[in-house]
């Protein structure tokens, strides 16, 4: 006699395989729709076996009687002890019509087959969806007291459940597992479902706030987590005791977590931040429910949400989990168990291994090409100033990616030696000389490149000008800020709003913008040039806005202090710790390949955080520094007068490094 499994190659029926090896040496079958020679060899070695114990047999689930062929039928008749169905969809993203055709129709023809080679047993793997959103306890014995079925997957288990009770042609058992996830002692599992749905999201806490940073989080319903080895052990030891027939029983955890503190356990986990502090999630209950399905009517609050849940990379189905009215009662279940020694584990001491495994095997992230190659290569890119300093460092790292690259300048000397230099390396750069700070200039240089190359598909805004003086020197300066603002603010918006029809055109665009530390810290001395920068970033951000659904991304870089052409003028940064420009192009080479909204240093976004926060002690703050640093010999007029630095200025500078002074 031997065991047949539906649901054999997926993943608790892999692990039930192994389990039923391990326990005696009688022969397991199992259903595949397509066993070849590769997949049965894979499914052996997972299982352990070196033998003939598991033998393949073709069909499928959606076919009468599992389609499987007549040969196969008078060879199984009367050779079967227990039959294992486990084979089901359990996506909740699935679409009716397949939920319903594996988990209904599929369970119909599982049970007509075990009919067909009279098995002793049809073990029937249902889920505590089979309960609905029963408000309450819900106990093994209940059935038809399962209400809120109108989740198509909720459905599903319902009516598959209600068939296996009905037949009294063979004998039956059913299990009601939790949210299955992973190995207890491994963390293996081959799918995100369930809790995984919130790892992304507590992974993006995680790498933008430090471990330290209370958040606040839902308290929300209880929601029945169980480890597959739990299940697999538990159904594998009740499916070999005497006496059970025509029971069910609750594979789920006793002691079942709030979805607050599972959260909670995952950001230990991941060594993010805490939900110390949680809300009733019940309060968002308050809402009247004919004005959310209003609001949830109009077309701006759809796509908002839709948007938003995409972000996060969440499920639309998982806020019926947030306040998840149903607790499981497994007493009976747990009676059975115990004298096995076979008890759920505490979530608490296995979800640094859920969340190990899912970082290093499942992350989304780990399957898309991060490269700065894969992110340029093939793509006409233009940097602006171009021809030294930062924009050469990221023209140079973007030839070596195989970016079309193209760059501008006002000096066709440089351009010609930087062309030179990149041809001596083997790689090719287009120059421009051109002063984009004249807009007569700037408009030919777009309509040159739009002509030779038919647009850019990538623009970096590196040129600028920054200009180092105190405002109470430049009261008879207003030419400072017409400086600043017509190179580093008009004439990139020029170049971007010249290149943004082509860019909306084709669906896909991206706009870096190198602006400065300063627009996070306000730094003093530099007010044209912040003032130049952030009128950039704010403009950029209404851009983003507008051109979200049309596939173009902009980004801000907060560049810090870098050793440049820009800041020789100013000798006492001979003294202060900065970044070269190589250093200083992989903040660009961040922008680039990840598109996020901004990419600043931990300095600058602590400097904006306490702005935020406490903004007349950030104001203290810089008062102080600015009267701790002196005014440059070029900033007073002067050609001498720089003054060696004091050992308060060295240890300044080092606290707040790369910070304009």
């Amino acid at each position: 006699m031997g065991a047949f499994v539906t649901g054999g190659t997926g993943f608790i029926g892999k692990r039930l395989l192994r389990r039923l090896l391990q326990r005696d040496q009688e022969p397991v079958y199992v259903l595949m729709r397509k066993p070849t020679p590769e997949a049965v060899a894979d499914l052996k070695t997972f299982c352990g076996d070196d033998g003939e114990r598991v033998t393949p047999v073709e069909g499928d689930i959606s076919k009468p009687e599992l389609g499987v062929s007549a040969k196969h039928v008078r060879r199984l008749k009367g050779k079967i002890d227990n039959f294992f169905h486990l084979a089901a969809v359990y996506d909740l993203a699935a679409e009716s019509e397949q939920v319903a055709a594996a988990n209904v129709v599929g369970v119909a023809n599982a049970l007509a087959f075990a009919k067909t080679v009279r098995a002793g047993c049809f073990h029937h793997v249902s889920s505590i969806a089979a309960a609905g959103l029963y408000d309450g306890v819900f106990r093994e014995d209940m059935f038809e007291e399962a209400r809120r079925l109108d989740h198509p997957y909720f459905s599903s288990k319902h009516k598959g459940e209600a068939l296996v009770r009905a037949e009294t042609g063979i004998p039956w058992r059913i299990y009601r597992p939790g949210i299955v996830v992973g190995d207890s002692t491994t963390g293996e599992i081959d799918k995100i479902d369930g809790p995984y749905y919130f790892f992304k999201l507590i992974q993006k806490i995680r790498d933008t706030l430090p471990s330290w940073v209370p958040m606040i989080g839902l308290e929300g319903g209880r929601i029945n987590v169980v480890p597959v080895d739990f299940v697999v052990a538990a159904m594998d030891h009740l499916a070999h005791l005497d006496g059970l027939n025509g029971r069910t029983f609750h594979l789920t955890d006793p002691n079942a977590l709030r979805v607050g503190d599972m959260l909670t356990a995952l950001a230990r986990a991941a060594h993010a931040p805490a939900f110390t502090i949680k809300v009733n999630a019940g309060l968002f209950g308050l809402a009247p429910p004919a004005l959310t399905r209003g609001l949830m009517a109009l077309t701006p609050f759809r796509r908002m949400r839709k948007m938003m849940m995409k972000e996060l990379g969440l499920p639309d189905d998982i806020f019926m989990f947030i306040n998840y009215p149903t607790r499981f009662d497994s007493r009976e279940t747990q009676k059975l168990l115990r004298p096995a020694g076979i008890t759920v584990p505490s979530f608490d001491d296995y979800a640094w291994r859920l969340w190990d495994y899912w970082e290093r095997h499942l992350d989304p992230a780990l399957f898309v090409d991060r490269s700065l190659r894969g992110a340029v290569a093939g793509k006409r890119v233009l940097v602006t100033g171009g021809s030294a300093g930062i924009g050469k460092a990221i023209a140079l790292r973007l030839a070596q990616a195989g970016a079309k690259t193209l760059i501008v300048a006002r000096d066709a000397e440089k351009l010609d030696l930087t062309r030179e230099e990149f041809s001596a390396q083997g790689l090719e750069v287009k120059t421009y000389s051109a002063d984009i700070s004249e807009p007569g200039q700037c408009a030919a240089f777009i309509e040159r490149l739009l002509s030779e190359h038919g647009g850019i598909d990538i623009l970096v805004n590196n040129a600028g000008r920054s200009i180092r003086r105190a405002i109470e020197n430049s009261y008879d300066r207003p030419h400072d800020l017409e400086r600043t603002m017509r190179l580093n603010y008009l004439a990139a918006v020029q170049l971007v709003m010249g290149f943004l029809p082509g860019m909306t055109e084709r669906r896909s665009g991206h706009v870096v913008n190198v602006s400065s530390i300063g627009v996070l810290t306000t730094a003093p001395r530099f007010s044209a040039y912040v003032a130049s920068k952030a009128a950039l970033e704010a403009w950029t951000d209404c851009a983003a806005s507008e051109f979200l659904d049309r596939g173009v991304a902009f980004t801000n870089v907060n560049m810090p202090l870098v050793r440049t052409e820009m800041i020789a003028p100013t000798k006492f940064y001979q003294h202060v710790p900065t970044l070269d420009p190589d250093e200083a192009s992989d903040l660009v080479v961040e922008a680039l390949i990840h598109r996020p909204a901004r990419v600043a240093t931990r300095l600058g976004r602590f400097g904006q955080a306490v702005h935020a926060v406490a903004p007349n002690m950030g104001r203290i703050i810089l008062n102080t520094a600015f009267r701790m640093f002196p005014e440059s010999a070029a900033a007073r007029g002067e050609k001498e007068g720089e003054v060696a630095p004091t050992a308060d200025q060295i240890a300044f500078t080092q606290l707040l490094r790369g910070l304009h002074l």
